[in-house]
């Protein structure tokens, strides 16, 4: 583990000539590093976010501007998140007046050429991808004076979520919690047997307000926004963020009201599209890798209650230490709402978990007045402390006898905080039999991809609560809106179409206000197909004819992308869940390189023809430093930040904490 100490050092102060050696009058407040006994310039960074939305697809462009404060060449390192869904398929870098296209390269070669470029004295940039919604940046030869800016591409479908559309942009990694028995690979190997493990998670960079003085990372993210919709467009705006938005000549555009902001919580837009009456609608392109399709359906508009059934509701609620404050209220606020929606004939569980897990009652509790009182007394007293240990929870969850003639749904309430998805992932598959899993994400930088996921697995749905001003009003609203599916057991019936590599591979559930899109390649063997889908309406068969007309013009050109992206999702759960593992790995990397897409297996690397650095310094290795999540108490932050057999004990971070109040409390008394 690496130590280190930091201190901000003001402007104009002799202190600063000190550690550089040379009067630095340019730099008004620096934060610099001990780290393994160097003293360390931390880089800076300044983003921007570039959105064109057309109907529901979403075209990303994110710039990041790195500099170095100091007189040395630095390796600079940023551990940022994306959309989980995003199809990232370029980066370009600029390096003073050169301009250098990303190469998309197996994952090995490309760190193998970032190093060489390294050690030659030129730039480099290498993105790598540690889960779906994890990414770092690395810059080789970041000078002083010559800044380097990286562009990333993206494109990805707009999901319809209760009635809107809704997009979220991820702006920071939450941390993430290890297990101390999980084994954990930095080069998962397909020949291990039984387990497939995954590799680490990366160690969280300095944080602002934890180990660095809050007064260096500020507003640093801006926006701009372009929508475009054949159609009316209502209801835009966003609950995360202040926006300034202009709507002109049938689009809308939107900036930060503020012009940046602090990338300390994801922003989530939001916009209702006119004309969304009951539908199926198809897209399709065809190019020299082949013909794709995608169809969309959406739900009958028809009450709950119609199709309502007993229930068994099985909540399972995080009360780890990242929950503490006001995510377990949150929490709390949910729980009272939807202990007091059950129906009669329902019954309920919960299972609150952390380092350990409990439980209300042995067994399923029939939804009676008196025990809905006591569940809700049980919640109200619940307290936030330890480690995340989700898998116990999950085993706990299936482990009791279902009543009879009821669905069992099983609800999750989480941050998401946890750093081995897979195994988590495999716990639900192999215990989840006929249940549904309703994912309900608390905070302000959720981890999407996990509880995304454990609702795909469940044929359930992922819904997310932010922390702020309006998150009890939202958790009652979540809470008093446990859905049942409108149409379940989903099949589809191309008719006479030839198709392969159906994705999503296993259908999920259809609820009202959602969508559902089918993604497949196809061999253009008809131009116009009947295709039919299929499912169950309480109980009873019901389906839907899809009329499909197949285009050969370069029509929809981000198509394929999201094709292979939504394939390489399938592949990368099939990985997770220990099936098929070895050819799982060779197809996404097979995609990557064919579709030129970035992937756990497959980096963007760009490297400029120009040395930069011809000191013969080598690159001193530092991170660029990340703000708190907002919302997040200290405790989910121990040092030891993934990997470590430490869970999340308050007491080490609160000596940690206290040794740097102390630090700071008295460099501020000298000053």
């Amino acid at each position: 583990m690496r130590l280190f100490f930091l201190t901000l050092y003001a402007f104009g102060f002799a202190t600063v000539s000190m550690a550089i050696g040379a009067e630095r009058d340019d730099i008004a407040g620096r934060v610099i590093a001990h780290v393994d006994g160097k003293t360390v310039d931390l880089p800076l960074l300044d983003s921007g976010v570039a959105v064109n939305i057309e109907g529901d697809m979403a075209t990303v462009e994110i710039t990041q501007t790195f500099s170095n404060p100091s007189r040395v060449p630095l390796e600079a390192r940023y551990l940022f998140p994306l959309n989980q869904h995003a199809a990232v398929y370029g980066m370009q870098m600029e390096v003073g007046d050169e301009i250098v296209q990303a190469k998309i390269r197996k994952k090995a070669v490309a760190e193998a050429e970032f190093v060489q470029a390294s050690q030659q004295g030129k730039a480099a940039a290498l993105l790598t991808q540690h889960r779906p919604n994890m990414f770092t940046q690395r810059i080789a030869n970041l000078m002083p004076g010559l800044p380097v800016k990286v562009v990333l591409r993206y494109v990805q479908m707009v999901p319809k979520i209760d009635g809107r559309h809704e997009l979220v942009i991820p702006l920071i990694v939450g941390p993430r919690y290890e297990s101390p028995d999980v084994q954990i690979a930095e080069d998962p190997s397909p020949q291990q047997d039984n387990m497939w493990t995954v590799s680490k998670v990366p160690v969280y960079p300095h944080v602002a307000g934890l180990d660095v003085p809050e007064t260096y990372t500020s507003e640093r993210v801006s926006l701009a926004l372009q929508l475009i919709s054949g159609v009316s467009v209502s209801e835009f705006g966003s609950a995360t963020h202040d926006l300034l938005v202009d709507s002109s000549d049938g689009s809308i555009s939107a900036t930060f009201v503020d012009g940046k902001v602090m990338d300390n919580r994801d922003l989530v837009i939001h916009y209702t599209m006119g004309g969304t009456d009951l539908q199926a609608a198809s897209l399709s392109h065809t190019d020299d890798r082949g013909g794709f399709l995608s169809v969309m359906v959406e739900p009958p508009s028809m009450p709950d209650d119609a199709v309502a059934i007993p229930r068994e509701l099985v909540f399972v609620l995080d009360t780890s230490g990242s929950m503490g404050g006001a995510p377990l209220e949150a929490s709390k606020r949910f729980m009272d709402a939807a202990l007091e929606g059950l129906r009669p004939g329902d019954y309920f569980r919960v299972i609150p978990f952390s380092n350990s897990t409990q439980r209300f009652a042995n067994g399923s509790t029939p939804a009676t007045a008196s025990n809905i009182r006591k569940g809700r007394r049980y919640v109200n007293g619940l307290k936030a402390g330890g480690g995340t240990e989700i898998d116990n929870a999950i085993q706990t969850a299936f482990a009791t006898r279902q009543p009879s003639d009821t669905m069992r749904i099983v609800v999750f309430l989480s941050d998401g905080y946890i750093g081995d998805e897979a195994r988590v992932l495999r716990t639900i598959r192999n215990q989840i039999g006929q249940a549904r899993i309703y994912a309900f994400g608390v905070g302000n930088s959720v981890n999407r991809y996990l509880l995304d996921a454990m609702a795909d697995e469940g044929r359930g749905y992922a819904r997310y609560v932010g922390v702020d001003e309006t998150a009890g009003e939202v958790a009652d609203m979540l809470a008093a809106d446990l859905k049942t599916p409108l149409l379940t057991d989903l099949s589809i019936d191309w008719g006479g179409l030839e198709v392969t590599d159906v994705t999503p591979t296993r259908l999920p559930d259809l609820f009202a206000g959602g969508s559902l899109r089918i993604y497949a390649r196809h061999s253009g063997n008809v131009p116009h197909a009947q295709t039919t889908l299929k499912g169950l309406v309480q109980g009873h068969q019901a389906e839907m004819p899809i009329p499909v007309t197949l285009t050969t013009a370069e029509t929809d050109a981000a198509l394929p992308l999201i094709w292979a992206r939504n394939r390489i999702s399938d592949l990368t759960r099939q990985i997770a869940v220990g099936s098929d593992a070895v050819n799982a790995e060779a197809e996404i990397t097979e995609l990557g390189l064919a579709f030129s897409l970035q992937t756990r297996y497959t980096s963007f690397v760009a490297v400029s023809e120009k040395q930069v650095n011809a000191s013969g310094q080598p690159s001193t290795p530092a991170d660029v430093p990340l703000p708190m999540v907002s919302g997040v108490s200290a405790g989910a932050y121990p040092q030891a930040f993934a990997g470590s057999s430490s869970p999340e004990p308050a007491a080490i971070i609160g000596f940690i904490a206290l040794a740097l109040t102390t630090i700071f409390g008295l460099r501020r008394r000298i000053f």
